[in-house]
């Protein structure tokens, strides 16, 4: 069997050290690119399993910039940070030569290129006031509005019955009391899981990972909606 001709490597770091979410992540992330694009999705070693606090995101830092030296030392063409937050973004800018891009502004990027109202979907109640502060960073406080399933990220990978249940009810609310015409995926526990809420709600949901993906790959603004 013949191994893939890659032209291009991707670097995707999960900051937290969950081995669920790394796996939801590298495939998302093998589903965006293109067949020539190698995708290296990895996590640290050590840190916080889940990033839901300041004292995680503080010890997360440091790990994320080890993992980045120990893996830009082979050759890769940029570096997407799977997490729904700045984590490291603006260090990692600085030590690598390559686009750096993380979910948040990769998918708020992608839902102002529908020039749909949209809801920022996530897992856990203590992200909503951060996200909120991303939207109106990146330029969409008037079209984009923030909705927590109430979950936690490790449980959002583990997709259970019961959090499915959650995450549906919170995207029905958002599109019913917030008129959200399409939902952005708010957490890298929640990557791969675009196509069959889509199908679900009949209305385009993002995928942050995908849409970084895109972002990282191309020197235009690429979003294609799920259907």
């Amino acid at each position: 069997m013949m191994r893939p001709h890659f032209t291009r490597r991707l670097l995707v770091i999960n900051p937290n050290t969950n081995p669920a979410v790394t796996g939801l992540i590298r495939e998302a992330a093998r589903e965006a690119a293109a067949p020539d694009v190698e995708i290296l999705a990895v996590n640290p070693a050590q840190g916080p399993f889940s990033i839901e606090t300041r004292q995680h995101r503080a010890s997360a830092v440091p790990q994320v910039l080890s993992l980045i030296r120990q893996q830009s030392h082979g050759k890769i063409d940029g570096c997407i940070l799977a997490c729904f937050d700045d984590i490291a973004v603006a260090e990692a800018r600085e030590m690598l030569r390559v686009p750096v891009v993380d979910l948040c502004e990769a998918g708020i990027a992608a839902a102002l290129s529908l020039g749909k109202r949209f809801a920022v979907v996530t897992t856990f109640d203590g992200a909503v006031p951060t996200i909120t502060r991303h939207i109106a960073r990146f330029g969409a406080a008037g079209q984009g509005c923030v909705r927590a399933a109430g979950i936690g990220v490790a449980a959002a990978a583990a997709q259970s019955a019961e959090t499915e249940a959650l995450l549906l009810d919170t995207i029905a609310r958002a599109i019913r009391d917030d008129g959200a015409e399409a939902i952005l995926l708010g957490s890298g526990g929640l990557a791969g899981a675009a196509p069959r809420l889509a199908r679900r709600f009949s209305i385009p949901v993002i995928d942050g990972v995908a849409a970084a993906i895109w972002k990282v790959s191309s020197s235009e603004p690429v979003f294609l909606p799920y259907r």
